[in-house]
This record gives C-alpha cells, sequence and structure tokens, in this order.
C-alpha cells in the first residue's frame, strides 16, 4: 500500500506507508500485532527523512487524543478504524483493512501544518520511544531531546536507505493487488508459523493484550 501526501504550504512531499502485520507474544495466552510505519519526505518539518518504526493500534489511540488534545480542538482529527471488539489475529481481511485504515489517518494528520509542529507526532513517527517516554520527552522531562531521540532510531531491520528505498518501492508495486489481503499477510503468516502458536482463546487484559486468536485493540 502507498499514500503520498503534500504538506499544503510548502508543498514538500511526505510519504507514508503502513505495512508488515506481525504478531507480538506478551506471554502464552495473550498476543497483539504491531504494523510497521514507512516515512520518506523533503519536507522541512522533518530532520530525518527516512524511518521506520512498529506501532500498535492502541498506541494510535492515543496519538489521536493527544495531538487533538494539544491542538486545542482548532484541528479536527481524522477518524481511526473502529476498534472491534472481535478483531481476530487469524483474519487477514480484518488486519488488512485496519491497516489502511492507520495510513489513511496518518496521512491526513500529515497535511496540518498545525500537526506537523507537535513533538509528540515526531517521535510517535520517527523514534522507538513507548508512549509514557514520548509524553516524558515532549515535556522536557528526559535527558535527551526531541532531536536526540528522533536521531537515535535507526532504519531497523533495513542495513542502508537504499535498502528501505526498495522494500517502499516493492511496496509501491504492489498497489494494483491492495484488494488482495494476502501478499499483504505473507510476514504475518511466516511470524505465526514460527511462533508456533495453535491457541484459540478470546479475551484481553486491562493493559490492552490480546488472545492469540482475538484483538480488542
Amino acid at each position: 500500500m502507498r499514500e503520498g501526501t503534500h504538506n499544503s504550504v510548502s508543498q514538500q512531499a511526505i510519504s507514508v506507508w503502513v505495512r508488515d502485520p506481525r504478531i507480538q507474544k506478551n506471554d502464552f495466552w495473550h498476543a497483539y500485532i504491531d504494523y510497521e510505519i514507512c516515512l520518506q519526505t523533503d519536507s522541512v518539518y522533518f530532520t530525518k527523512k527516512i524511518s521506520t518504526v512498529r506501532r500498535r493500534y492502541s498506541e494510535f489511540v492515543w496519538l489521536r487524543q493527544k495531538l487533538q488534545a494539544n491542538s486545542l480542538l482548532m484541528v479536527q482529527l481524522p477518524e481511526l478504524p473502529g476498534k472491534n471488539p472481535f478483531f481476530n489475529l487469524n483474519n487477514a481481511r480484518q488486519i488488512s483493512e485496519r491497516m489502511k485504515g492507520l495510513q489513511d489517518f496518518l496521512k491526513q494528520i500529515l497535511q496540518s501544518p498545525l500537526l506537523l509542529s507537535d513533538s509528540c507526532l515526531h517521535l510517535f513517527l520517527q523514534s522507538k520511544l513507548s508512549v509514557s517516554k514520548i509524553k516524558a520527552c515532549a515535556a522536557g522531562k528526559t535527558h535527551y531531546s526531541v532531536a536526540q531521540a528522533v536521531q537515535r532510531c535507526g532504519l531497523r531491520r533495513f542495513h542502508s536507505e537504499d535498502d528501505l528505498q526498495k522494500a517502499l518501492k516493492m511496496c509501491c508495486d504492489s498497489d494494483s493487488d491492495s484488494s488482495d489481503p494476502e501478499p499483504q499477510m505473507k510476514d504475518l503468516e511466516i511470524n505465526k508459523a514460527a511462533s508456533a502458536a495453535s491457541l484459540d482463546f478470546m479475551g484481553s487484559s486491562q493493559e490492552e493484550t490480546l488472545s492469540i486468536s482475538s484483538e480488542s485493540t
């Protein structure tokens, strides 16, 4: 999947992809899915022009709430894909639809100059920090700055920017197949097979962890 967004003021490109869903196990009973966010830009709003991070659905929910609060209701934020109590980690179509919804959300908020000036958005997109550390860093309560947190975030599984460029090109080339969720789920199926998870339990914990067969966050 590929989405290109353009800043309405500077007309500089900001392209963002949400891809590569992977099951992450908290323990034997609970798991959740996180997604890779790839960002490429020449916008003056970003010091790091290319990056990848992984985020889960509940972190997107936090980001939307935080951006809405920080903007003092001056911007009406787009909606996230709805929280589905019957979200199934084995359902490729549900996961594909959620990925598209998350990507569309990012695409729209990256069009707002006001939101692009928010440190929480930059830390969410281009740092490895958890939500609690993002809040602390944005409030100046950490020994490192926002810029330092962003610069510390490497290209993760990519050895160079060339590697990421190739991966993004492959992602772009598969746009025409986006109606079929199966190609998008290849990495997820490999991850599931590797974990040999065969549980079939429902429910979630207070920390929004998920059963291996259903997800509530």
